[in-house]
């Protein structure tokens, strides 16, 4: 018995990790209002301004949002400009 047999889904889901292996995550705080952090989110990683108010309000809501994926290269100068603009944010 092959492993594809086991797990229909596994190549599909292997090859999108390896395309998207890492989030930029947007974490809750109690200081940043949500003007700041929708503007951040908009020049910071290209969000339009629906995407920035969902993400903003979801990070509100359930404590943290992925806003962005990609390679680790590709999203931690947008991290460091998030956390430069007093935004708590991590790669995962």
């Amino acid at each position: 018995m092959s492993l594809e047999s086991l797990f229909p889904d596994l190549k599909e889901n292997i090859k999108k990790k390896q395309t998207n292996k890492y989030a930029l995550i947007l974490h809750n705080d109690e200081v940043n209002d949500f003007e700041h952090v929708m503007e951040s989110l908009i020049e910071v990683c290209r969000h339009n301004s629906e995407q920035a108010e969902q993400c903003t309000l979801l990070a509100h809501l359930k404590g943290k949002c992925d806003v962005k994926h990609g390679e680790y290269s590709y999203l931690e100068p947008m991290r460091e400009a998030l956390l430069l603009r007093g935004i708590s944010a991590t790669i995962e």
